[in-house]
């Protein structure tokens, strides 16, 4: 036999899945249901998702090497300072990357299909296949033309309002909005961001999270997210965020207007029989940062070399004790690196007086080293204790100066 494996959903996750199994001889199915879809999405990845998911130069847009932090009373903070020349903080258009990596993922065997899977049929034992119901949309109409697939084993990489999800009853998780303009400015102004980014954090353009203005080819992406999850909250909080950085979006053109929903934490089943979730449909998105590119891919890539190795590179099914397996390890690797951003957003997202706090932490060298290595490398690498304890120190004074650590 061959084993047949249905990836649902074409962004970084999908395409990661997709790549390995491919690679192994498995027969592979990767849906997508639009192929030049914009995700609304800040679009940065860390530098070592550039090596290890082999990505060219060609789809990072820009190279940050510095970033600004401005706390609720606009005192602004320059982080990059640690960098090495060789370091920084790739922002891509998800248009250009999720093409490429779904592309290269088909040329390396796996069946590229343009279409929406609307059910998902479960069999009745653990040795019948899962039937997909999708439209398919290769002649391009938008309706589609009404087809079936039946495969052993579904990887659900179809964001956070995963149809995948919902036919497993993997339950639901608490999400927040990202919403973001696409504003494309005057030359003088787009030199500014040449290598920059920016963060605001304040009530008036998150309560629980923060805004960005991020570089692009020919742009800059400025948004804002929140779990405040009302249309009226959102439009108030996208005013804040261009209000802040109104002098240096002077002269721009919205060029585009993108909003999505972003997971808050794991769904609670995220293996049920022989189907997977990985991404957004698992919630693999950090707290505090928002992150979510390299832990999409990187969960899928886990979760497919996971169905490789169970399946002796596709030569037998495996079973949902076998898929299980993926969740221990991801579980094992990045559990405590969840653990610690949510910590830091109960901490820090409070108030503005613990954002105050926030800001002037970043301020400090070691802090800022500490951070980079941590998002550019996915490596939390201890620090020297002396080091830690003058970390730990310089944090609870700041709280103290913001009157921030008060109920």
């Amino acid at each position: 036999m061959v084993l047949r494996v249905a990836v649902v959903g074409g962004g970084p996750a999908g395409s990661s899945a997709a790549e390995i199994l491919a690679k192994a001889g498995i027969e592979t199915y990767i849906f997508e249901r639009k192929l030049d879809n914009a995700k609304p999405c800040g679009g940065a990845i860390p530098l070592c998702m550039v090596d290890e998911f082999d990505l060219p130069p060609e789809i990072i847009d820009r190279r940050v090497r510095k970033m600004k932090l401005i706390s609720p009373s606009n005192i602004e903070v320059s982080i990059g300072q640690t960098l090495k020349d060789d370091e920084y903080i790739g922002m891509c258009r998800r248009e250009v990357m999720d093409s490429f990596m779904r592309n290269r993922a088909a040329e390396l065997g796996a069946n590229l299909i343009n279409g929406t899977v609307s059910k998902l049929e479960i069999p009745s034992n653990d040795k019948d296949p899962y039937t997909l119901h999708y439209s398919d949309h290769s002649q391009g109409q938008i309706k589609g033309e009404m087809k079936t697939l039946k495969v052993d084993l579904v990887i659900g990489a179809d964001g956070a309002n995963s149809r995948i999800a919902k036919a497993i009853d993997a339950g639901d998780y608490n999400y927040a909005i990202a919403f973001q303009e696409r504003i494309r400015l005057p030359q003088d102004k787009m030199e500014y961001y040449e290598e920059l980014a920016e963060m605001y954090v304040g009530d008036d353009v998150s309560p629980d999270f923060y805004a960005w203005v991020f570089p692009k080819y020919d742009h800059v992406a400025v948004g804002t997210g929140t779990m405040k999850v009302n249309q009226a909250k959102i439009k108030q909080l996208q005013a804040g965020i261009r209000q802040r950085a109104a002098k240096r979006l002077e002269g721009g053109e919205i060029i585009r207007v993108e909003a999505h929903p972003i997971p808050e934490h794991p769904r609670p089943r995220r293996v049920v029989g022989r189907v997977a979730l990985v991404g957004d449909a698992a919630g693999t998105v950090t707290k505090s940062s928002g992150e979510g590119i390299y832990f999409a891919a990187k969960s899928a890539r886990m979760c497919a070399e996971v169905i490789v190795e169970a399946s002796n590179n596709g030569q037998t099914v495996p079973t949902e004790k076998d898929l299980k397996r993926y969740l221990k390890i991801w579980d094992k690797t990045y559990g405590a690196t969840y653990l610690v951003l949510d910590i830091l957003q109960r901490v820090f997202y409070r108030s503005d007086a613990t954002r105050e706090a926030f800001v002037e932490m970043c301020a400090d060298i070691d802090v800022q080293e500490m951070t980079f290595d941590s998002y550019l490398y996915k490596t939390v690498v201890p620090a020297n204790p002396l080091k830690q304890m003058k970390i730990t120190a310089k944090t609870i004074g700041s709280l103290l100066r913001g009157n921030a650590l008060a109920p």
